[in-house]
């Protein structure tokens, strides 16, 4: 892939601007030069609707002023000095921040793993097209499907080189290929759409497009004709897709800057039960292919598997060194870079999954609410209350008995955490990787 990056280049660049800004008066830098290019193709009903290709370079150079900092961007470096000149000179103007700074020299990363994080295969424009015409065309031959609300595939590669003031340079590439499908059931006001997808780092890790096709109709199909719930208590259970929103928000509740702002419903949860015994959440920087692995974090500082709930316990926030030194800690490779400094955050975070299929949960549960849509973004950080939109399907003695819409399941995260049972169903594509959950007792709203 050296033909589309050059890494050695965008290793110089990094290089150059921790130079220049030593000699512009900062007192520490460090310098982060990325590099991608991509390559999209959308159809809808046979046709290439759009075929888009972008490429893109972008060098952000951070100074640290005493405990002033500061952080420039651009897209080219044709004047390294002149930029380092306007970061050091905007830092000496900065307010004092008494967490800023670079990572500890001895929290740094000194060997590379090989992750697996980048695939030569490079696609065309043609290949992409034919991916979403099959995919297209298998959901369109789903039996009640009407029309195709689109199919695409893309591909990407980047790469990533940090330097900083203190000694690190590290750098890696990465690829990622994704395709997906969406299909309409029905007629005028009765249609219904659903979708599937799939995105991994290795081509060969994709599953077929007929696959993608064929389920992103079935789904659409069953959801036609849904009917209202009155409003009720009942057993609920997220599948999979779903509940990585449920993961998310654990993600969100133990972030380092939140539990530091003193913003999260998990703060004073440390060394406690979060969620019931047996229950286990890993966060993996090191898992090979995997949608956010990477050989070291936006600080360049090392990681390890955190077991962050243990045994249904509490271990874990994530940090990086700004949350780290506010909160007397030391940061645990979870620096994401992000513009001007950097932000805590999980890499590839997974719900361990239980012993019972889909199918078993709600055969335990009897009767209740199957989650396979949500709506909205009615989280509360600091209290932990949870309000959703959700469709999906009403069961009945551990069966399907029709689909329901327009419901909102509300409740306290602290409660659900508490009452969460995974199933065994774990979908392990994605950065947040769940199996389908199920929370007894949620509070329903409908009709």
């Amino acid at each position: 892939m050296s033909e589309l990056i050059d890494q050695s280049e965008l290793q110089s660049r990094a290089a150059r601007l921790v130079e220049a800004a030593r000699k512009a008066g900062a007192d520490a830098c460090d310098a982060i030069a990325v590099t991608g290019v991509s390559l999209s193709v959308d159809v809808r009903e046979g046709k290439v609707e759009e075929t888009e290709r972008a490429e893109g370079d972008d060098v952000t150079l951070r100074v640290f002023v005493g405990k002033r900092t500061a952080a420039v961007s651009a897209n080219r470096l044709d004047d390294p000095a002149s930029l380092a000149e306007r970061a050091v000179a905007m830092a000496r103007v900065a307010p004092e921040d008494p967490y800023a700074g670079l990572a500890d020299q001895d929290l740094l990363v000194k060997e590379f793993p090989e992750l697996e994080l980048l695939d030569t295969k490079e696609m065309t424009a043609e290949d992409l097209t034919q991916i979403a015409l099959e995919a297209e065309a298998a959901g369109l031959e789903v039996e009640g499907v009407t029309k195709s609300g689109g199919a695409g595939a893309s591909w990407r590669l980047a790469g990533v080189v940090l330097a900083t003031s203190h000694g690190f340079q590290g750098s890696y590439m990465s690829s990622r290929y994704g395709m997906s499908m969406t299909a309409v059931a029905g007629e005028g006001t009765g249609m219904e759409r659903d979708y599937d997808f799939d995105s991994r780092t290795y081509f060969e890790d994709l599953e077929a497009p007929a696959e993608i096709g064929r389920r992103a109709g079935e789904r659409a199909v069953r959801r036609l004709n849904p009917n209202k719930l009155s409003t009720r208590t009942a057993n609920v259970i997220y599948e999979s897709r779903a509940a990585r929103s449920i993961l998310g928000h654990l993600v969100g509740a133990i972030n380092g800057a939140a539990i530091a702002r003193k913003t999260s419903f998990l703060k004073d949860r440390m060394g406690e039960a979060v969620f019931a015994p047996g229950i286990q959440v890993v966060d993996d920087p090191f898992k090979r292919r995997g949608a956010a692995t990477r050989p070291f974090d936006g600080e360049g500082t090392r990681a390890e598997r955190l077991d962050v709930i243990e045994d249904g316990v509490l271990r874990h926030w994530f940090l990086d060194g700004a949350s780290a030194r506010e909160l007397g800690l030391t940061p645990n490779g979870r620096a994401h870079r992000s513009g001007s400094g950097t932000s805590p955050g999980a890499t590839n975070v997974t719900l361990m999954p239980g012993e019972k299929s889909l199918e078993e949960l709600m055969a335990e549960a009897g009767q209740g609410l199957l989650v396979t849509d949500l709506i909205g973004h009615g989280v509360n950080g600091l209290t932990g209350d949870y309000s959703r939109g959700a469709a999906g399907f009403w069961f009945e003695n551990g069966q399907i008995v029709e689909a329901v819409s327009e419901i909102t399941i509300a409740g306290n995260l602290k409660d659900m955490f508490a009452r969460l049972v995974p199933g065994r169903d774990l979908d392990n594509r994605y950065s947040a990787a769940t199996p389908s959950v199920m929370i007894e007792g949620m509070a329903l709203a409908g009709s």
